[in-house]
């Protein structure tokens, strides 16, 4: 909106011509989300301890989470109301990569608003079932895979780069639309499973977002793509509005979060802020690099699955608790201990992740 407003502008003053620059405008994105998050934190969290909108802590967890009953949730729509409006004010909204992100977004961000408030308001303790929260979100993750196949105009748009080599790439067809249904969808899922610790989930998310959106810049600006040998997809590089939005309100976010936690994000924040690591993955065509760097994600995800399939066939379990973090918790580790080094494994792989955009 206000790109709009200083293109306008421009005409009759030319100091307003700056605002065109995408990275000053990431740079204002960061500081909106960031500051939307910080002044509007404290209201919300004390309207969601009138309305009694509480956390519900399982009774098989950790004895240390016990304290944590009734901890104001669903904070992941205070992160999203600051990603939208400032992904608004400082995108460019015709832009189709942006306007899918954004879609993206809010409807998973619905999906999980219906689940917490089930759980939450309604006391109903299974929330929206596992069958329809998976219906909505494999619905939703076609139509977005199918509209970005649709809507391609390159081949490069569509072609799966592998790290380290410079010319090995695969055209994937139809078989896009595919993976990318798995990569939103997959991740939305594994951001919810590690949304499990005070600022576990929210600083891995706001790092890879940040490093997801260094790539999108790169991506989106013909030299820079040639320089390193990289896939050059035209549009692209406006996803840096939406990621730096993605950091500040995280980082707002992480204010409230961090350890002993005052608000928790709820499903509302979590499927919906993995769905958008997901895409934006997809659209910079960069996903194995991005599951490199969401190696907690990964790791978090595996867990579980390793744990459900163990304890079905051989009826022992591989971790004293899935997803990966309460496994450590259990072995004595204090919380603090978990979410920080958690972090500091996050901050090694997106380095790696990012030093794989030079090594070809």
């Amino acid at each position: 909106m206000l790109l709009w407003l200083a293109e306008f502008l421009q005409t009759y003053i030319k100091g307003f011509a700056v605002f065109q620059y995408l990275t000053l405008r990431g740079i204002l994105s960061v500081l909106t989300a960031l500051g939307i998050s910080m002044m509007l934190g404290p209201w919300f969290i004390r309207k969601l301890n009138e309305l009694q909108i509480g956390q519900s802590i399982r009774s098989d967890g950790p004895e240390s989470h016990l304290s944590k009953s009734g901890t104001p949730t669903m904070g992941g729509t205070l992160i999203l109301f600051a990603i939208v409006i400032s992904t608004l004010l400082w995108g460019e909204l015709s832009n189709r990569y942006v306007l899918a992100v954004l879609f993206v977004t809010i409807s998973y961000g619905l999906i999980g608003w219906v689940d917490d408030y089930r759980k939450v308001i309604e006391k109903n303790s299974k929330g929206l079932p596992a069958r329809w929260k998976y219906f909505w979100q494999s619905l939703l993750g076609f139509v977005v895979a199918t509209g970005l196949y649709v809507t391609a105009v390159l081949p490069a748009e569509t072609t799966l780069y592998i790290p380290f080599f410079k010319n090995v790439a695969w055209q994937m067809g139809p078989l896009f639309i595919l993976l990318t249904y798995l990569m939103i969808v997959g991740f939305s899922n594994a951001v919810n499973l590690t949304d499990g610790l005070d600022g576990l989930a929210i600083m891995p998310t706001v790092m890879v977002g940040s490093a997801l959106g260094i790539i999108a810049y790169l991506t989106g600006n013909v030299n820079f793509a040639s320089y390193l040998h990289i896939a050059h997809i035209p549009g692209a590089g406006e996803l840096v509005i939406f990621c730096g939005a993605l950091s500040g309100a995280g980082l707002g976010f992480l204010w409230f979060n961090t350890y002993p936690a005052q608000v928790f994000m709820g499903d509302v924040g979590a499927l919906a802020l993995g769905a958008a690591l997901g895409v934006i993955a997809v659209i910079v065509r960069h996903e194995i690099v991005f599951f490199i760097m969401s190696g907690i994600f990964v790791m978090e995800t595996v867990s579980v699955i390793l744990q459900v399939a163990s304890f079905k066939l051989t009826g022992r379990r591989i971790f004293r608790m899935a997803p990966l973090h309460h496994h450590f918790e259990l072995k004595g580790w204090p919380e603090p201990r978990v979410i920080v080094r958690f972090w500091i494994i996050t901050v090694m792989l997106v380095l790696f992740g990012l030093a794989t955009l030079k090594l070809r």
